[in-house]
């Protein structure tokens, strides 16, 4: 139960943890303004991704997989073989998809903190902070929209590195869902702008067989 409850954190997912960097940093951290818009410039320059990731329940269980991610709305969260479930954004709208009882569970991309990393319309500075870091190689930014508390938080960490998009590398997130369980995904491998099939963003409806959704 624990494991299904975190999978379904990620699209209704904050705060951050250390994640592990490159060694050697700048002195003097950025003001936070400064550092917000890089995160909104890193946010404009990427339009896909790909990479791999862990994802650790709050029972410490964890999970691998592929994470691929195509702006606006598009996102997929392919789990290691023998995880009987899926999480996909069409465009619009997140599917959370249980093959084990033919279940799948809807909502809108707008509802969900992940957006901030799949909607480019949205202004980052209007629901969006900074997050104090006592090292200077980190960025961390919290999502949180206080007129929706269900919709949950996550908190984005960043690593300076001048070769990645906006001077910033994406390392992962943090979530907390509305019930406050807990959720970090860390990611490896990253690739930015890459081609991304438009069919990545397909899944089979196990509600209605051999029909994709």
């Amino acid at each position: 139960m624990f494991v299904r409850r975190s999978l379904f954190a990620i699209a209704s997912l904050a705060v951050a943890l250390p994640f592990a960097i490159p060694a050697a940093a700048p002195a003097i951290a950025a003001p936070a303004s400064n550092e917000l818009k890089a995160v909104q410039e890193h946010l404009a320059k990427v339009d896909s991704m790909t990479a791999s990731f862990s994802q650790t329940d709050r029972a410490g269980k964890v999970l691998t997989g592929k994470l691929t991610l195509q702006k606006p709305g598009k996102i997929r969260f392919q789990y290691e073989k023998g995880v009987p479930i899926l999480v996909v954004g069409d465009g619009t709208s997140l599917y959370f998809i249980d093959y084990s009882v033919k279940q799948v569970s809807r909502w809108p991309v707008k509802d969900s903190p992940l957006s901030i990393l799949l909607d480019p319309s949205r202004d980052a500075s209007k629901y969006a902070r900074i997050v104090h870091s006592a090292d200077p190689r980190i960025v961390s930014v919290e999502a949180y929209d206080p007129k929706h508390p269900e919709y949950g938080r996550i908190t984005l960490i960043f690593a300076k590195q001048a070769s990645a998009p906006g001077g910033l590398m994406l390392q992962g997130w943090v979530a907390l869902d509305s019930q406050n369980n807990r959720t970090t995904v860390r990611l490896d491998n990253q690739k930015f702008n890459v081609p991304v099939s438009k069919n990545t963003f397909r899944f089979n409806d196990p509600r209605k067989p051999g029909r994709p959704g």
